[in-house]
């Protein structure tokens, strides 16, 4: 079976390639660059204008100016660096320069000169691709004849490899993304822009106006957009923040469009889309439904309140924690919205009649492997809440999250490089101090406990099978033992002082004994224990890797039987969808126009959080100064639209294009309906939610003014 591989897989890119030819609906797809070409006739005939061959280069203009951005997609909107990407994309950022006497959250930010601009926290980072490359018969050589962790362990060091080779020159970030569940694998080379600063941010009641309530819903009224600019050392390379550093010139940037789309009009969005699991099997839809979404959504409710708790009784804590609290919130009715979805869609029935279909259309080689990954993710579900929790609890600390990152580091360091954990190589060290600078911007001692103790708590209740030693050692097997243990960490702890962490971490790169701390031997005794559950996970994943291209290759030849496309499932790398405007019709005698405009912020208004437009943005409505941004149909000032594209978590801040590549929108959401398309796409309901660039021109101009900021961009 081993030595039949590569063929098998070259089989499957055919499959996939052969696919393109068969009609593909312009709404549905997250396609590779590279795919585009063989698009051609589609693209053109949806009303694309430009060449498609040209979106094939992901080097060449327009697609070198879309970039990560944090968590979330940018791009470059003038010569010397500006990049747009969403409010709450930047959220991070404008909380790490906010405190309650001086709240840019609140208030938003305009810097008037580049003196001005505010610089980001340590670990935000802006990342340019300027490489990628197919290299699976690299990363597949090794692993004839493996399983499990010896496959994954065989994956991991060729990746590593291909990585170290890749990242010779000072500034580039290289990574190595699977394609069709480890069918194919691509190096992706990106520059690490580190120096970003804030240049203009609306106010809170205009980047996120609604906030939850009007989260995933349409109609929005959301002026989601925030700008930033990129920095470089003086010789042009990437650099940490110095006054000295100068604006970054990017290869190419996008023009923002003089007019806006219309019902119809073709529209294309370029971004770096986070994960979706379309190419799941059933049994995997049937456990998002039954158990993961249901989980998640009643444990982020729990962490929810215990932050808005604490924000009640302290300012402090309210601030420092906001950026944290919006993601928590955002987590929770996404978890909410795509259980609805999956359900409203009927999808756990529909994909497994299609499994079945296609299992009865496989040959039964190919089947035995199919049956092997089944057994590998029912042995996985057994630990499921274990997992949860000791996840949640460690990426929803500061202090406790710093010390295991520490002690990690201090193991790993004592390897050669290339033998270290992903995340701990030399490669990785900027990143690891970026984030331990910025804790005490974000971290409150009693928050923190609270957040462990209900986080904890509900481990303590799992049964014996799912528990850990080393944590029942660690917190005791009482709420009481929790509370105290936690008291008698946090208050003996110096890691809450910024100096404490920074001297741990250069003793921990050089794998020396960290200094006395609690939480610093709290680590000591926890973190072999996560790394000997990182081992039972790494041996699945081994396997999981070994054997979903069978199901891969199973469901290519069945959809190519159908005359049906198929695309890789997002995973962080650059994707390209293309649609157009639409309107959405949810349910029966309900019809949403795809366009709202700024009459609608006016009816919404409370004078209450959140629904409290800013005194300015309501006198500028009400003068009805609109000017050459106003609709010349509607004859007022549009503020979001809708359309059919694409889109996943990950792709808030992406570019939304019109026919000719002009910048018309910027992605920032999807409606209610629709948050279930990362696992199921439905053509009925899917739409994603843009601010119309219109309305960010006007806000700059008329309302929070930036005329020299208009100025750059060419407006």
């Amino acid at each position: 079976m081993s030595k039949a591989r590569p063929a098998a897989l070259a089989g499957l890119a055919l499959a996939c390639l052969t696919a393109l030819s068969a009609p593909a609906r312009a709404d549905e797809g997250m396609w590779m660059p590279s795919q585009l070409p063989q698009l051609a006739g589609a693209l053109r005939e949806a009303g694309y204008a430009g060449d498609p061959a040209q979106l094939a280069d992901l080097t060449a203009a327009p697609l070198n100016a879309v970039v990560r951005a944090g968590g979330g997609t940018g791009a470059f909107v003038s010569a010397d660096g500006l990049v747009l990407t969403n409010h709450h994309v930047a959220f991070g950022v404008i909380q790490y320069n906010s405190t309650p006497e001086r709240n840019l959250i609140d208030n938003g930010y305009v810097a008037a000169t580049r003196a001005e601009e505010l610089p980001a926290n340590p670990d935000f980072r802006v990342l340019v691709t300027v490489g990628f490359d197919r290299v699976t018969d690299q990363v597949l050589a090794g692993t004839r004849g493996r399983k499990g962790r010896a496959y994954q362990e065989a994956v991991e060091a060729a990746t590593k490899r291909i990585v170290s080779e890749c990242e010779q020159e000072p500034g580039i970030r290289c990574s190595v993304a699977a394609m069709y569940a480890g069918s194919d694998f691509y190096r992706i080379r990106q520059l690490e822009l580190r120096d970003l600063r804030l240049v203009y941010a609306p106010p809170r009641a205009i980047g996120n106006y609604g906030d939850e309530i009007d989260n995933f819903m349409w109609p929005r009224h959301t002026g989601d957009f925030t700008i930033l600019r990129a920095y470089v050392g003086k010789d042009g390379k990437p650099a940490a923040y110095s006054p000295d550093n100068v604006p970054y010139n990017p290869p190419s940037h996008l023009q923002v469009s003089a007019t806006g789309p219309k019902v119809g009009d073709f529209a294309m969005l370029a971004g770096y889309p986070g994960v979706t699991y379309r190419h799941r099997t059933a049994a995997e839809f049937a456990r998002q439904v039954e158990w993961t979404l249901p989980a998640r959504v009643e444990l982020f409710d729990a962490l929810i309140a215990v932050i808005e708790q604490a924000g009640r009784e302290d300012a402090r804590a309210r601030t420092l924690y906001a950026s944290q609290l919006q993601g928590l919130k955002n987590n929770r009715k996404r978890a909410a919205g795509e259980l609805e979805g999956l359900r409203r869609s009927d999808a756990v029935r529909q994909r497994t009649a299609d499994e079945q279909a296609m299992l009865a259309a496989t040959p039964a080689a190919e089947r035995r492997e199919i049956d092997a990954l089944a057994e590998v993710l029912e042995r996985d579900n057994a630990m499921r809440e274990r997992d949860l929790l000791l996840g949640v609890a460690t990426s929803q600390s500061q202090l406790l999250r710093s010390a295991l990152v520490l002690e990690r580091l201090r193991i790993e360091s004592g390897k050669p490089d290339a033998a270290r954990a992903p995340g701990y190589q030399a490669r990785d060290l900027a990143l690891i101090e970026g984030q331990l600078r910025q804790v005490q911007r974000r971290f409150h001692p009693e928050v923190e406990k609270a957040l462990l103790r209900e986080l904890l708590g509900r481990y303590q209740q799992l049964p014996d099978a799912q528990r850990v030693a080393e944590f029942d050692a660690a917190f005791g097997r009482t709420p009481e033992a929790l509370a105290q243990a936690l008291d008698a960490l946090y208050a003996g702890t110096g890691l809450g002082d910024e100096q404490a962490r920074l001297d741990a971490f250069a003793a921990a790169r050089e794998g020396k004994a960290l200094p006395a701390d609690p939480l610093l031997a709290l680590a000591a005794r926890l973190v072999p224990a996560q790394i000997r559950l990182e081992n039972v996970r790494k041996t699945s994943e081994g396997e999981q890797l070994r054997l979903r291209p069978a199901y891969m290759r199973a469901l290519a030849a069945w959809r190519k039987a159908q005359g049906r496309a198929l695309y890789p499932d997002a995973n962080g790398t650059l994707r390209v969808s293309y649609g157009k405007l639409a309107p959405l019709q949810p349910r029966d005698a309900v019809s949403y126009a795809p366009v709202t405009t700024v009459a609608g912020i006016v009816e919404k208004h409370t004078g209450q959080v959140p629904f409290d437009a800013p005194q300015p943005l309501l006198d500028a409505i009400a003068a009805g100064d609109f000017g050459h941004t106003a609709d010349p149909e509607l004859g007022t000032q549009t503020v979001d639209f809708l359309t059919n594209l694409d889109t996943t978590g990950g792709n808030s801040g992406s570019p939304v294009l019109n026919a000719r590549g002009e910048l018309i929108g910027l992605n920032f959401d999807s409606n209610w309906e629709a948050v279930s398309a990362s696992w199921w796409f439905d053509p009925r309901y899917k739409r994603a939610v843009h601010v119309d660039m219109r309305y960010m021109r006007w806000l700059m101009e008329k309302v929070y003014p930036a005329p020299h900021v208009l100025r750059e961009m060419g407006l």
